[in-house]
């Protein structure tokens, strides 16, 4: 299904901030601590991290919050020559997010988000013959240039041959309606080979939350290849045209529900660029996106191979 483990990823990097030490409520915090964020900067360091290849992608503010995305991106070992700096107003997303479980608080600033200035110039630069798999992130269909310039990526990732893979991602406050919402992510998702997302995103492209698993079965019938329906911890489906399999997740104590679908996609990346089957390339990305969820941030708190291996030789799972 995927030839080799270099990935073009198209969507965005921001920053994250922690309220520290974790448990704190934003409103209590004294101290913080920064991290890389965004889907698709989170989902491609997973991929580094667990020995493929990823590059980004993106555009980021010209300031020094474009610049500390950049420089952690450099860090993690994801490319960036496809990363372009914009001026004026726009600003690369800031994320505060809490390390709690209860009553959790994610607060997103996203206001003239810098991603959204991608261009087409920004995807026809990119020679997609130098990979192996394009993956896009729902966030970067939900506003123009970025929407046209998305869909012009995925275009010319057909062309190349390169598997499509959606990330629904869907995050209400980047849409302008919930009916543009739903008819861009549908159109995004027919025009790919793998789509992932979870039980919500997917009845919210259905129009009905009851419907969300007949919504990814139709995707099959309009010819993607693989459609993982995620349930939380009731664990997911994976649907193929020739069979659904269930598979469960790897109990853990959570400190945070962030980061774990980014986690799961680099992990089910990784997975299939190593050869593994398309059950256990799941329950990789299930296993993935259980370290992440008791680790603090989200960037930081994605397992590398030896982290990965230690925690599937010392925990129980997955469920059945």
């Amino acid at each position: 299904m995927i030839a080799g483990d270099r990935f073009l990823v198209v969507g965005r990097a921001g920053m994250d901030f922690y309220p520290d030490p974790p448990g704190t409520k934003t409103e209590h915090g004294e101290r913080w601590i920064s991290a890389l964020g965004g889907s698709a900067a989170n989902t491609a360091v997973q991929i580094v991290k667990l020995g493929g290849r990823a590059d980004i992608v993106t555009c980021v503010s010209d300031d020094a919050v474009g610049r500390y995305a950049c420089n952690r991106l450099d860090h993690y070992g994801v490319g960036r020559t496809h990363v372009r700096a914009v001026g004026g107003e726009a600003r690369t997303s800031l994320a505060v997010v809490e390390t709690t479980v209860e009553d959790h608080q994610s607060v997103i600033y996203r206001n003239g988000a810098a991603d959204f200035a991608m261009d087409l110039p920004d995807v026809e630069a990119v020679d997609y013959g130098d990979y192996d798999a394009l993956i896009t992130a729902g966030t970067v269909f939900a506003a123009d240039p970025s929407r046209t310039a998305a869909f012009r990526a995925l275009d010319r990732g057909r062309v190349a041959g390169l598997p499509l893979v959606f990330d629904i991602d869907h995050r209400p406050y980047s849409w302008p309606s919930p009916q543009v919402a739903s008819d861009v992510l549908s159109r995004a998702g027919a025009a790919c080979d793998v789509v992932v997302g979870n039980d919500v995103e997917f009845g919210f492209m259905a129009g009905d939350y009851d419907a969300g698993l007949d919504k990814a079965r139709s995707l099959i019938g309009e010819g993607a290849r693989v459609v993982v329906y995620k349930m939380g911890e009731r664990g997911a489906v994976t649907i193929t045209p020739d069979a659904e399999v269930r598979t469960g997740i790897y109990p853990v104590d959570a400190l945070k529900p962030t980061g774990a679908g980014d986690s799961f996609m680099g992990g089910l990346m990784a997975g299939l660029a190593g050869g593994m089957t398309l059950h256990d390339a799941v329950l990789q990305g299930s296993a993935c996106a259980a370290v992440t969820v008791t680790r603090p941030t989200c960037s930081a708190a994605l397992p590398d191979r030896a982290e990965l291996a230690a925690f599937l030789q010392t925990h129980p799972g997955p469920t059945e």
